[in-house]
């Protein structure tokens, strides 16, 4: 029997008065890919937030529960502790801030929350390393400032480096793909399909056929007007990618 890592039921959500979740309702089990598709001002990026708890969104009904524990209304910080891990469509720049020591301060912050000793800046470095060449990141990019002056390859390359190295239980990528030309994606994708295992979740928010060409998830579902109004496996991208979100209510309709 597989085990449920997320799951979310009736999830109705708001910003600023306006409702953009309106009741959905998704599960997913370790050791599965589920991507959300659909079209702009669906609600996708909105649910990605949500289950990570960004503030300025407020669940008005419904419940997430991560790991059979309900962290509806749990601060952001300590979900990432629990495991989840939200990928940004648009990475920050961080000027001033060292990209190893934000990484080690990430590491030692999340391993303080989970009862675990914080390791020293050797040991770190030593963990970094074996990190960056495991997703073919160069050793420069630990000596530049946070994602500053990065191109948007190597800015997603960085979002996947503190994914591998947190070892997230749920990754949330956001757009992941946005920005990225034919290479980088590749290289991204790869690095994400390494980083899958059977203890760990992946949840991708895309636009684009293109990504799941790399990643095959095993489930796709495809938001409308802030609801799931269907669920496929990975054909369904193809489909899409031929027929347009018509195909999803001709399907619907039958």
């Amino acid at each position: 029997m597989n085990q449920s890592i997320l799951k979310i039921q009736n999830l109705h959500a708001n910003i600023n008065n306006d409702t953009i979740l309106k009741g959905i309702n998704l599960s997913i089990n370790k050791g599965e890919i589920h991507a959300i598709m659909g079209k702009n001002g669906s609600g996708k990026s909105t649910l990605a937030k949500v289950i990570a708890g960004h503030p300025k969104y407020k669940i008005n009904k419904g419940n997430i529960i991560l790991n059979e524990q309900d962290i509806t209304f749990e601060e952001t910080a300590k979900r990432s502790h629990k495991g989840i891990f939200l990928a940004f469509q648009y990475p920050v720049e961080i000027p001033g801030v060292n990209n190893l020591d934000f990484l080690r301060l990430l590491y030692n912050s999340n391993r303080k929350a989970n009862k675990y000793n914080e390791i020293d800046p050797l040991s770190f470095f030593e963990l970094i390393n074996t990190k960056i060449k495991t997703i073919n990141m160069p050793p420069n990019f630990l000596t530049r400032n946070v994602n500053e002056g990065f191109s948007g390859g190597e800015k997603k390359k960085n979002e996947i480096l503190q994914m591998s190295l947190l070892n997230s239980q749920l990754a949330i990528l956001d757009e992941i793909d946005s920005g990225l030309d034919i290479d980088a994606l590749k290289s991204i994708a790869n690095n994400i399909n390494k980083l899958k295992n059977n203890s760990n979740s992946v949840l991708l928010i895309t636009h684009y056929q293109r990504l799941l060409n790399y990643i095959t998830p095993d489930y796709i579902h495809i938001m409308e007007e802030g609801r799931i109004i269907y669920t496929g496996n990975a054909e369904t991208a193809k489909k899409l990618e031929e027929y347009g979100y018509e195909y999803i209510h001709d399907v619907n309709n039958l």
